[in-house]
Order: C-alpha cells, then sequence, then structure tokens
C-alpha cells in the first residue's frame, strides 16, 4: 500500500493496445517525457492509460446517468494506478471546429475584447450602452441581419448555373443541378409543370429562365415517367426546386465535402453589403476603442493589437486600464507561444492541429489550476526551432505552478530539457509496448536497444550527400494571397526542396495553395485558372506532368473508414474470402465481406463495430457493439475463415503481420509493401480513421499514391511530412521520398525538421517572421548556403544540424 503523500504516479499491470503488462514510476510535479517510435505504445501510456484512468475517475463522481455511459466507453486495460491527480488533456485534435469558431473563441479573448468595448468603449451622443453579447457576431443581438453575423454573402446567377445555354434542359443546361434520378426528377417536374425542355436554353422566353432558376416557389405536381422498357414507374407526386435554391441548400446544409465543393462552383462569394464583412449590427459598428471599431482591432495581428492597447490603456478611466491589462496578459501568453501573427477573426478551420493545441495551452496557462496532470500531444508539432524555445519556457511555468506536464513528444531539444524520460519500444504494434527506461534522460544512455538514444546523444550522423542539380525551374511572379505579397519565387525541378520558416511565415500559402494552384489549373486544363488569382505569372509548368498534394487531412471522419479500404487493399482481401470453399458453397460473394453493406455485416453497428454514445455534457464518443463487440460482421460470415483467420482477424492485424500472411498474393502484398515503406507497419489493416493522427493520414496518402504507375514528370507536394515522427521513422519517411527523386520526379516539403532540411537538395526560407512582418524569400539555395545568411530565423538551427 503506498503513502498517500507518495509524489509518485504508479501504474501496474498497462495493457492497453500493444502494452505488455507496463509498469512504471512517474514523479509528479515534473516535465515528463514519453518518446519512442511511432506505434510504440508511447501515446497508449500516456493518454490511453494515465489520462483515461483520470477522466473515469472523474466520470465516477458524477451523476449516476453519466456514470452508466461512461462504463458503455470503457476502462482503459490497467490493474491500478495509485497517485494520480485530476488530469487536463491537450490533443492534437482530428475534428474540425465549426466556421463560426475563431482565434477569439478558442482562446476567449473575443470575451475580454467584447466586454472591454461594452465597458470602456467611445460611444456616439445618445447612444445606449450595449452589453457585451451585441458586440459578438454569433448572437442574435450582435450578428447582422443580412449575412447572419457570417461576413459574407453568397449568390449566383445565369451565367455561372447554365455555362452553355446552347444545350437543352434535358441535355443537361442547368450544370448546377443533381446527377442521377434527381436531376432527372427535376426535369420531369419541369415538363409537367408546361415548360419545354428539348429546346435550346437561349431560346426559352426570358421570364421562364428567370423563374426556372430563380424562384421560390416550390410547386408539387403529378409526374408520369416515360416507360423504359421492362421496368414498371408508377406515377408519383414531385416538389420543384430551382437551381439557385438547390445550390445554396446544398451549400449550407450538405455534409459531404464533395457536393459542397460542386455547389460552391456555382457561386460567388462577397464581402456582405450591409455589414462590409464585419459581421456586426451598425450599432455595435458605431462604438470604437482607441478610435477603433471591434472589427478593426479583431482583424490586427495579436502582436499589433497588444501596441495599441498599451497605449490605449496606459491614460485612460481605470475600467479601461484593468480591461486592457486582463488582455495584455492573455495576448501575451499567445504571442510568446509564436502566434503574434494570429488575428482575433482568423477562423478555426484554417488553423494547423498545433497552433489549436498551442492556442489550448495558452488558455490552460492563465486558468491558474494547480496539482493538476497535463497531458500533451507533441506540443512542437508544426513549430520553427526558434519558437521551440518559448514553448519550453511555457511548459516551464505550467510545472512551476504546481502542475505535473507529461509530454508526447519526438522533438529532441524538448527531450533534451525533460525532468524525467519514459522511453517505450523498442520498435512499433507488438515489437513495442515495453518501458524501456524511466528515468533521468541521461540514463538512456545505457539503454542500447532504445531507437531514441541515438538521436538524443546524437551517436553517428547522416552521411554527407551532395545536392543534385536542378533539371529545371517553375517560376511563379507576383505572388499575392494572404500574407505573401509581391513575391517572385523560383522551384527547382528533379530535386529535394525544403520550404521552411517560422510559423505563420507563409509556406503553406506559397507551396499548398500559390505553386498547387497554378499546377492544378494546369492538369485541368484551365489556363488562367483559379490558381491565376494568386499569382501574376508562371512559367515552367510544362515540364510537369502530374502534381501529387498529399495533405494531412483526415482519410475519413467515421470508424467506418479505415487503412484498408482507403489503400484499396480491402477489395483484394474480400475477393480472396469469396475464393474460400466454404463461401462458394454458401453462395457468399465478395460482397457478403464488406462491412459497408447489408447481409454479412452486424445490423446493430451497421459494421462500424463501433455504436456512437452521446454524453450529453460531452462531445460524443464511440463505444464496441454489443453484440459483434467490434468485429463489425455476423456469425454466419465470421464462419468462413482464410487459413485459419475471419475477416474480422485479418482486420486486426498489423501491416507487418499481413504482409507475412499474404505473402504471395500479389493484389495485397503491392499495398501492403508501400505502407511498410513508409514506416506504417505498426498500424492495423482495419484501424478506423478516428484514430488515425494527421501525419499517418498522410502516409497512408502517400503510400496509396505510390501504389500507382507513374508515368511522366510528378511533383509531389507535402506539407510537414514528418509531424508525429520518431527521428528513426523520419529516416525511413526521408529514404522513400529521396527515391521518388532518383526516380526522376520532383519533391518539395514544408518542413521543420533541420535534420530533413539539412539533407535536402534545395531551400527556400520565408519570413523573416510570421504575419504581416513574414511573407517574404529571406534565403533561397543549398542547405549551405542557406545556413550561412545573416537575416534569416532559420540559418543558425540549419548550420547546427549540418555540423551533426
Amino acid at each position: 500500500m503506498h503513502s498517500p503523500h507518495d509524489p509518485y504516479v504508479r501504474v501496474r499491470g498497462a495493457r492497453e493496445h500493444n502494452l505488455k503488462n507496463v509498469e512504471v514510476d512517474i514523479p509528479r510535479d515534473t516535465l515528463t517525457v514519453f518518446t519512442g517510435v511511432s506505434g510504440s505504445g508511447k501515446s497508449s501510456l500516456a493518454f490511453g492509460t494515465i489520462y483515461a484512468e483520470a477522466q473515469r475517475r472523474y466520470f465516477e463522481s458524477v451523476a449516476p446517468y453519466a456514470r452508466r455511459l461512461i462504463h458503455q466507453v470503457g476502462a482503459p486495460a490497467v490493474g491500478e494506478i495509485t497517485g494520480l491527480p485530476p488530469a487536463v488533456s491537450l490533443e492534437q485534435r482530428r475534428s474540425a471546429p465549426g466556421a463560426r469558431s475563431s482565434v477569439g473563441t478558442v482562446t476567449t479573448l473575443s470575451n475580454s475584447l467584447r466586454m472591454l468595448f461594452s465597458r470602456a468603449g467611445d460611444y456616439p451622443p445618445g447612444a445606449e450602452r450595449l452589453d457585451s453579447d451585441s458586440f459578438s457576431p454569433n448572437t442574435a443581438v450582435g450578428a447582422c441581419p443580412e449575412c447572419h453575423g457570417l461576413g459574407r454573402v453568397h449568390r449566383t446567377d445565369e451565367e455561372l448555373l447554365v455555362p452553355d445555354p446552347s444545350l437543352s434542359i434535358r441535355e443537361g443546361a442547368i450544370a448546377a443541378w443533381p446527377g442521377a434520378w434527381q436531376g432527372k426528377n427535376l426535369r420531369d417536374v419541369l415538363d409537367a409543370l408546361g415548360h419545354d425542355v428539348d429546346r435550346p436554353w437561349r431560346e426559352l422566353p426570358e421570364k421562364d429562365r428567370e423563374w426556372i432558376l430563380f424562384t421560390e416557389e416550390q410547386p408539387v405536381v403529378t409526374v408520369h415517367p416515360v416507360r423504359d422498357a421492362g421496368r414498371i414507374q408508377r406515377p408519383y407526386q414531385g416538389t420543384y426546386m430551382s437551381a439557385r435554391r438547390y445550390v445554396l441548400h446544398t451549400f449550407a446544409d450538405t455534409k459531404s465535402r464533395a457536393l459542397r465543393a460542386k455547389a460552391e462552383r456555382f457561386l460567388t462569394s462577397a464581402p456582405c453589403p450591409v455589414c462590409g464583412g464585419s459581421r456586426l449590427r451598425p450599432e455595435a459598428m458605431a462604438v470604437t476603442f482607441a478610435g477603433r471599431t471591434i472589427a478593426e482591432l479583431a482583424g490586427l495581428p495579436l502582436s499589433a493589437l497588444a501596441e495599441v492597447l498599451t497605449g490605449a490603456g496606459a491614460g485612460g478611466e481605470e475600467t479601461a486600464r484593468v480591461l486592457t491589462g486582463d488582455l495584455l496578459a492573455r495576448i501575451g501568453t499567445v504571442t510568446e507561444l509564436g502566434l503574434g501573427y494570429l488575428s482575433l477573426d482568423r477562423t478555426a478551420p484554417t488553423l494547423s492541429s498545433g497552433e489549436l493545441q498551442r492556442l489550448r495551452l495558452a488558455t490552460q496557462l492563465r486558468s491558474g489550476l494547480f496539482g493538476v496532470v497535463y497531458v500533451l500531444d507533441e506540443p512542437s508539432a508544426g513549430l520553427h526551432p526558434a519558437d521551440t524555445e518559448a514553448l519550453l519556457g511555457v511548459l516551464g511555468r505550467l510545472k512551476e505552478a504546481g502542475n505535473s506536464v507529461f509530454v508526447v513528444e519526438h522533438q529532441m531539444d524538448v527531450v533534451r530539457r525533460a525532468d524525467w524520460l519514459v522511453d517505450v519500444g523498442p520498435l512499433a504494434g507488438e515489437h513495442g509496448g515495453r518501458v524501456l527506461h524511466s528515468g533521468p534522460p541521461e540514463g538512456l544512455a545505457r539503454v542500447p536497444e532504445s531507437a531514441t538514444r541515438r538521436f538524443l546523444f546524437e551517436e553517428g550522423s547522416a552521411p554527407v550527400r551532395e545536392p543534385r542539380a536542378p533539371t529545371g525551374w517553375i517560376r511563379l511572379s507576383g505572388v499575392e494571397r494572404h500574407n505573401v505579397r509581391g513575391v517572385d519565387a523560383a522551384f527547382p525541378l528533379g530535386v529535394f526542396t525544403a520550404v521552411t520558416g517560422v510559423s505563420g511565415s507563409g509556406k503553406s500559402t506559397l507551396v499548398g495553395q500559390v505553386l498547387a494552384g497554378v499546377l492544378a489549373d494546369r492538369q485541368a486544363g484551365e489556363e488562367p485558372g483559379p490558381g491565376a488569382r494568386y499569382c501574376a505569372a508562371a512559367t515552367g509548368l510544362e515540364a510537369v506532368d502530374r502534381l501529387v498534394q498529399v495533405d494531412q487531412k483526415p482519410i475519413g471522419r467515421t470508424p467506418r473508414s479505415n487503412l484498408a479500404t482507403y489503400t484499396g487493399l480491402f477489395d483484394a482481401v474480400r475477393k480472396l474470402f469469396a475464393g474460400t470453399g466454404a463461401a462458394r458453397e454458401r453462395g457468399y460473394t465478395a460482397g457478403r465481406f464488406s462491412f459497408n453493406v447489408s447481409g454479412g455485416r452486424c445490423e446493430t453497428c451497421q459494421g462500424e463495430g463501433f455504436v456512437s454514445v452521446e454524453l450529453l455534457f460531452l462531445p460524443s464518443t464511440y463505444a464496441p457493439c454489443p453484440d459483434c463487440h467490434g468485429a463489425r460482421y455476423n456469425p454466419q460470415t465470421l464462419d468462413v475463415t482464410l487459413d485459419g483467420l475471419t475477416i474480422a482477424q485479418v482486420l486486426e492485424l498489423t501491416v507487418e503481420s499481413a504482409a507475412s500472411f499474404f505473402a504471395g498474393t500479389p493484389a495485397a502484398e503491392r499495398a501492403l509493401t508501400t505502407l511498410l515503406d513508409v514506416g506504417l507497419g505498426y498500424l492495423r489493416l482495419g484501424q478506423p480513421a478516428t484514430e488515425l493522427s494527421g501525419g499517418e493520414a498522410q502516409r497512408i496518402k502517400l503510400a496509396a499514391e505510390l501504389q500507382r504507375t507513374r508515368r511522366g514528370h510528378t511533383l509531389y507536394l507535402l506539407d510537414e511530412p514528418t509531424t508525429g515522427l520518431h527521428p528513426a521513422d523520419v529516416e525511413v519517411l526521408m529514404r522513400q521520398l529521396h527515391s521518388l527523386v532518383d526516380a526522376g520526379s520532383t519533391v518539395v516539403v514544408v518542413e521543420h525538421d533541420m535534420a530533413v532540411v539539412a539533407g535536402a537538395d534545395q531551400v527556400i526560407d520565408l519570413g523573416p517572421e510570421g504575419g504581416d512582418r513574414g511573407g517574404r524569400i529571406v534565403a533561397s539555395g543549398t542547405p549551405a548556403e542557406v545556413a550561412g545568411v545573416a537575416g534569416s530565423r532559420t540559418a543558425p538551427y540549419l548550420a547546427k544540424a549540418l555540423r551533426r
């Protein structure tokens, strides 16, 4: 029995995921870092065991109704944990925040700014004082009535809806209409209403064209479908919806990204004519502070907003001084974490997961909690080395306030500053799950099987590689997008290029939007296309036959999407099961072994293996299906086996195990080999998309792409491909990317990992700072050339990496 004053969190018998009955003692009130290769089990220990148990204990103290739901969600697989305080988790959330969520709402800074305007703003003579809600575009009293607080209005016109007026309605003149039955239904309804659907659109009377496209009426009419041979089609009641109404309705309400993107093609977006994009009512916009409206202040970068507030609060009234003081203290924490380039009105969906996590971290620092365990998921993700120092300062302050800070991390500069190190491994999946070292970081030097040791103590160094010479150039001139203003950029072809710079310097804008945009236009045959909006001229595009942009967006949003379905591997697996004697005897086809259609799947969970549990006061979560217990299939389907394994058991195999199991099956081998090549051997074939990190999703997309036969010159664009990767896994991924270049392709990566940048052929460094103080090309050339540029924030860190 441990003393109640025991200063350690003691974990006994942890078996979550691949953990092998782990026992570990971690001192409280320390900065403890969990390390290990991807899939080694470090997150299973930090989040899946320690944080999950703290959360379970909290729920044990709440109402019986909530407890019943939590028991359904399940407790972590662990024997006992003692000395565990309450815990706060700051994960890199996979779910995308809503369009109304912003930097201001995430950090609650908007609340403080609204209070400042309500209590200390300058009102027009005779104007009534407004409460703080009146300054919010997310409330009924504050939102502009025209755009409902969104700041933009979406409109359409005849040219957008009917791009080819020589076609008749039956021939598809109204391009905005849906396809398949729904489009045929609208055409048949118009026919029944007496409109000529076979006459060219331009020959229809103007009033008819206007009504068909823009009416708000929704008449119901009896439709008598044209009979097809062999099909009986009875009359039905059809409702008409105008093309504009359909497009706006789809754009606003659909959950399908593809449908929303299609609807967006038929819309123009413009600032709201009533509020001018401020999103607020005129009464709120008439109030100023320091001579500016709340919309103007919310649009400033936080570093500039701090300067305005400092000047305004110095000689003002007591109320203004107190409120500006509170705001400045809160802003200070955010800017300290390298996010001073963000503005309060920057929408949350445009932020990276690393930026979102650091914003939440800044909010926690101001909360004043103590005696808490903070569990963080790679807080250095997306951070330039120059910003990592500030992050370490913030983590240190959380610890000094009387908290324990447990961090899952791959960045060696953070690991070196830890008080305590828990190294999990030695490898991934079933070859990991053991604690190799738990103690001060220097003790890891005595653990030869640790994959982390070599990188922590810089044992051995990567061989120096002569930079390749470019085979050509893509040149962009006059780039204008976000904070990248009037920039001329040259991207070399046939080499590996790293684009660097501090957070917010414009890297993703230049590569992910402008370069990708002009290349996508050319691929689509649109010249000039949408990408031309961002760039005055582009040359050298003809040398690229194919663009492959690999981002970190999820491969799916529910447990139904997984690695096997995304890569096409599952099609081959289902055919193998359908070819077994037992399946042929029962007449089972490949469709029987899909969990996405009825027949072979478990109908309780409809093949998801999970059921959604609504928690009222918390986000909904997933629990194993009570009937199939996560197997996804009904008992009859599970009677069929392939070499002794059911389809459910095959989905439980790791990529590495599956590669042995399917050896000799070319259709499966190809997909599995590419997944192994990008370092994903530890993932399970049926691992739900909801459990994958952004870095894992990106590498799955890369693996799917590598399976394809490559023809012509391909340009690969990757945004921070090493996010979430242990340095040992980075080496595996880099070998794969460099082999693409050796095979004649071009690779461009946005990257913060200086080991990757040092191994590149060319470097383009943006900066010098973020936001308004960035957006320029500070240096470009080989890594050695960029490392010597005086004005570059990247140069000193790159020089250090080159010396290693």
